[in-house]
Parts: structure tokens; C-alpha cells; sequence
């Protein structure tokens, strides 16, 4: 297990479904930004929530290669083209969320982009993981 510390400044509101900021040593693994494509680089569905789970799933099966899992990821970055359709699909992505990561939560941040590179993607999402290690 890695050690890693959560923090959170006293006079900030109780963080939701991520953390303000995670203190953690050991080697970092940088993950490019995945989307909701299979082996074949097709996008596996038009349907948010399973876009944004597959996406999320990339980013830990890079993680997992690397040596780690996702107890060891500290950081994403989410990019969405469409935030109602974010919204909407809360209550499934945190259903999914929850099967993956438990009540673990990175710090992390949500942005809305005009759009994504590949054709029929809504989701991207960029990782930092720390794996146990030297830099």
C-alpha cells in the first residue's frame, strides 16, 4: 500500500466525491488523457455513464501495467464536452465509481471542453498515480 495523506486546509468545505490535495512519495506514473475506445480503437458506446466508466477503466488498466492500482492513483483530470450530460449520469458513474475505487477518492478536477479529438468521445480523463519507489 502506498503512503499517501490526504489534506484539506480547516477552513475549506468538506470535500465531495474528491480530494483537495494528496501528499504521496514514490515513482509517478503520468497517464494520457483515455477515452471510451476498445482494443480496436472503437468507441465502445453513445451512452455517457458507460463512456465515462470505460474511460475510467483505460486509466487504471494503464495504471495496473505500470505496477500499481487505484489506490495508487492521486490525480485526474476529467475533460467532458457536455455537463448536463455529466449531471444526468452522476447517480450511474458514482454506482460505477464505487465497484472500482470504493469510498476513495483522488484529488480531482472536472473541466467542460468545446470537444474531443476523436469522433463520438464525451469523456476523457488524464491520471497521476505514485507508485512505491525512488522518483
Amino acid at each position: 500500500m502506498l503512503d499517501k495523506r490526504i489534506v484539506s486546509p480547516p477552513n475549506f468545505a468538506r470535500p465531495r466525491g474528491y480530494s483537495n490535495g494528496i501528499v504521496a512519495e514514490g515513482k509517478m506514473v503520468h497517464v494520457s488523457g483515455q477515452i471510451a475506445w476498445d482494443e480496436n480503437a472503437h468507441i465502445v458506446s453513445p451512452d455517457f455513464t458507460t463512456q465515462f466508466l470505460k474511460a475510467l477503466d483505460n486509466v487504471i488498466a494503464v495504471v495496473r501495467e505500470a505496477g500499481g492500482g487505484v489506490e495508487n492513483i492521486v490525480k485526474l483530470l476529467i475533460f467532458v464536452t457536455d455537463l448536463e450530460q455529466y449531471r444526468a449520469a452522476t447517480a450511474g458513474i458514482g454506482e460505477g465509481w464505487r465497484t472500482r475505487f470504493g469510498k476513495y477518492y483522488p484529488a480531482m478536477s472536472l473541466v467542460k471542453v468545446a470537444g474531443l479529438l476523436e469522433p463520438g468521445a464525451f469523456v476523457e480523463i488524464e491520471a497521476v498515480a505514485m507508485l512505491k519507489g525512488g522518483s
